[in-house]
């Protein structure tokens, strides 16, 4: 009787598990449900994503407003051109501002929308004309490494002219 327990006891705890781990994926996957109504979509083009990837949140002071709906390369223009999804509860000015952000030092990417201050405001098919790069750690190191190696090599040039 008391392994038919304990077996009850393990099963129970690996379907609580298994249940854990799919809402987690579910979560990081940005596939839980959101609470937007109807939308409206704009465009925004970006010479780097990073990485964002479709359904990312697009956030405005925080909160979010809409999701990325789709990332397309324009062989045109040679850059990202990404399409917005955002709730009609929110309006924006024709001059916001649309800035790749990284949540934390190594979380997901998302889309922040900083108003301007115009009076006419965005509508479906617009495109946002300001916007701003994600910043690519990467990027940031070699530059950092190539300054400094710069410097030593300056430095070490001096020297030897003395």
């Amino acid at each position: 009787m008391e392994r038919t327990t304990v077996d009850l006891w393990v099963g129970a705890f690996v379907a609580l598990g298994v249940a854990a781990m799919f809402g987690l994926a579910l979560k990081v996957g940005n596939l839980t449900s959101s609470n937007l109504g109807e939308t409206y979509k704009v465009t925004a083009a970006f010479e780097n994503i990073g990485g964002l990837k479709p359904r990312a949140p697009v956030k405005s002071a925080g909160v979010v407003i809409g999701r990325v709906d789709n990332i397309a390369f324009d062989p045109k223009d040679f850059e990202a051109k990404v399409t917005l999804k955002i709730d009609k509860r929110y309006q924006f000015p024709t001059d916001t501002f649309a800035n790749i952000y990284t949540a934390g030092l190594l979380g997901e990417q998302y889309i922040a929308l900083e108003a301007g201050g115009e009076e006419a405001q965005l509508k479906e098919g617009d495109k946002i004309q300001h916007t701003q790069d994600a910043v690519v750690l990467e990027k940031l190191i070699s530059q950092f490494l190539y300054n400094k190696a710069s410097e030593n090599s300056k430095s070490d040039s001096a020297k030897a002219a003395e």
